[in-house]
């Protein structure tokens, strides 16, 4: 961070993040669901936390976007862990507002350009969930190894040795 990012006004800089990072976490989530609605409340539920914790954010220990990775990693799994257990459907869309149309249009061409990444995702299945993890948050969103490793709470050595060995067993498994 630059001493000008410092000392932009909190809201100045959060915004900044956000739309630096909005369309890397949109397409996280469409990744793993298909519907809209629960691609933009995922997307909206990860900004929420992260403009709530953002005054303990400390760019010393990894890059914004590595953070909001975190974050949305976080939150998909309480998604995950909600729908396990099935809650109630009424309580689930308590305070969402229904998409608008072109809320929805946006939304729907927003995970159709994410089918490449969903169909990758799907042929990571083999993998164990760490190395399917790896390998996404660096091929597929993008991020360096250094981050990726932040993100998971390994070391980047570690990462690299996991990517090594999850890439082989793709290529064995594709044939390539």
């Amino acid at each position: 961070m630059t001493d000008r990012q410092r000392a932009a006004p909190p809201a100045t800089e959060f915004e900044r993040i956000y739309r630096a990072n909005f369309a890397a976490i949109t397409a996280y989530f469409a990744r793993r669901a298909t519907e809209p609605q629960i691609v933009a409340d995922l997307t909206s539920d990860t900004f929420v936390a992260a403009i709530t914790s953002f005054a303990t954010f400390d760019p010393r220990r990894g890059t914004p976007r590595a953070w909001l990775f975190g974050i949305a990693r976080r939150v998909f799994a309480g998604h995950c862990e909600d729908f396990r257990r099935d809650h109630d459907v009424v309580r689930r869309l308590t305070g969402h507002r229904p998409l608008a149309t072109d809320e929805t249009a946006d939304l729907v061409r927003r995970i159709d350009a994410e089918q490449p990444g969903r169909e990758a995702f799907e042929r990571l299945a083999a993998l164990r969930a760490a190395d399917r993890e790896a390998v996404e948050l660096v091929d597929l969103a993008g991020l360096p190894v250094k981050e990726a490793a932040v993100v998971i709470g390994v070391t980047a050595g570690a990462l690299r040795i996991r990517l090594f060995r999850a890439r082989a067993r793709l290529r064995t498994e594709n044939g390539s």
